[in-house]
C-alpha cells in the first residue's frame, strides 16, 4: 500500500491514507511537520515511554511533538528514522451544479450591464 512516488531528488512520498496503516507496536509511523518517520526501532528507547508515540502511530503527530517542547538533540536523533515526505492532496470543491446557474445568470447580466455603458 506504501506510495512509491518519488521526487528526482530521490525523496519518497507519501499520502496520509499510506502512514495511517502503519499503527502497531512493530510498524509505527509519524508526520512531524509533514515530514514521515518510521520509529518502529524506537518505541522502547522513548523516554516518554512507548504509548504516548504508539497513541500517535499512523497520524500526524506535530502538535504533540511541539508541546512537549523536545530538545534540539531530539530533534536531530529524529532525523534518523525520516523516511519521506507527505503528500498532501488538496480538493477542489465546485459548486453545486446549480449554483453554476446562478454564476451564469450573474455574468450574464454583468455583461449585458458594461455593453450598454459602452455602446
Amino acid at each position: 500500500m506504501d506510495n512509491d512516488k518519488t521526487s528526482d531528488g530521490g525523496v519518497k512520498f507519501y499520502t496520509l491514507e499510506d502512514v495511517r496503516v502503519h499503527n502497531m507496536i512493530n510498524d509505527t509511523w509519524l508526520i512531524i511537520h509533514d515530514k514521515v518517520y518510521d520509529i518502529s526501532k524506537f518505541l522502547e528507547e522513548h523516554p516518554g515511554g512507548e504509548e504516548v508515540l504508539l497513541e500517535q502511530g499512523g497520524a500526524d503527530a506535530t502538535e504533540s511533538f511541539e508541546d512537549v517542547g523536545h530538545s534540539s538533540d531530539a530533534r536531530e536523533m529524529l532525523q534518523q528514522y525520516y523516511i519521506g515526505e507527505l503528500h498532501v492532496v488538496r480538493k477542489v470543491h465546485f459548486p453545486h451544479k446549480h449554483a453554476w446557474k446562478s454564476i451564469k445568470l450573474v455574468c450574464y447580466t454583468v455583461i449585458r450591464v458594461i455593453m450598454r455603458v459602452i455602446t
